[in-house]
């Protein structure tokens, strides 16, 4: 990351440049690489995640040209104080990258309501009204990207739910890509494998990374940065010719 940044200051058009980018879920992980990238590359990005104190870290992390707006994407007057952030900041959005979500172990026979609700509530609902409510400031030619997870094409045992709850994603960026192709906006789907995050630390003891990891053919997990250069491509021009994708970035598990 600090080539592309040097390289800007030499005076390199950046991907992104004169860009605003919402990213919900940006305080850690995927998302915040993909905001720190996105910004070297010389966009205006405004961050959304619930606990202020990642938050306020997150924008120490990026440095400049970021805005932190605390709350839940599955609560809708959070998402409307995001959206009203925006539009008095900035006045319009050219990326937004859905990536707020969660998962827990639950294997079938033992999943309860309360873990059902949980997931469904942020993962898909979240997701849907993130994106309508944001949409009447996506400009024409924008990109919405949605955060999956390679457990709903793999079959790994107590993840269900999860897997369950990220599915709907490629349904709605095909639906949602022929409903707005007039506004020539694009949808998009970045499904990732294992990836090495703070939330993983919290979920995985060793054994269960081990496990996850012998997967993998290369036998490494991912790494945040890996996954936030694949937002870049789907975020920017370079993939204008991409539409209604889901771009599995897993390291090959579940090709084989």
């Amino acid at each position: 990351m600090a080539e592309v940044h040097n390289c800007r200051e030499r005076g390199t058009v950046g991907k992104l440049d004169g860009k605003v980018a919402v990213i919900t879920g940006g305080s850690s992980g995927m998302a915040l690489a993909g905001a720190q990238l996105f910004v070297q590359e010389g966009a205006h990005v405004v961050i959304q995640a619930r606990r202020k104190k990642e938050l306020d870290d997150a924008v120490e992390q990026i440095g400049r040209n970021v805005i932190a707006v605390p709350g839940d994407a599955s609560d809708l007057d959070d998402l409307d104080r995001l959206v009203d952030t925006v539009k008095r900041e900035h006045g319009a959005i050219d990326v937004l990258w859905a990536s707020a979500g969660m998962g827990e172990p639950g294997l079938l026979g033992e999943i309860t309501e309360e873990q059902f609700h949980r997931t469904f509530w942020l993962n898909a609902r979240g997701t849907l009204f993130t994106v309508q409510k944001a949409l009447p400031l996506i400009n024409d030619g924008g990109s919405i990207l949605m955060t999956g997870s390679n457990a709903s094409l793999g079959a790994f045992p107590g993840w269900s739910l999860y897997a369950g709850s990220k599915a709907v994603q490629q349904a709605w960026a095909r639906v949602w890509l022929n409903e707005l192709r007039d506004r020539r906006i694009r949808v998009n789907v970045l499904t990732p494998g294992q990836v090495a995050t703070p939330k993983q630390e919290e979920l995985f003891d060793e054994a269960t990374k081990a496990a996850f990891e012998s997967l993998i053919p290369r036998g490494a997990m991912g790494r945040p940065e890996e996954i936030a250069s694949i937002a870049l491509f789907l975020a920017s021009d370079d993939s204008s010719y991409v539409n209604g994708l889901e771009l599995v970035a897993d390291g090959g598990t579940t090709a084989i």
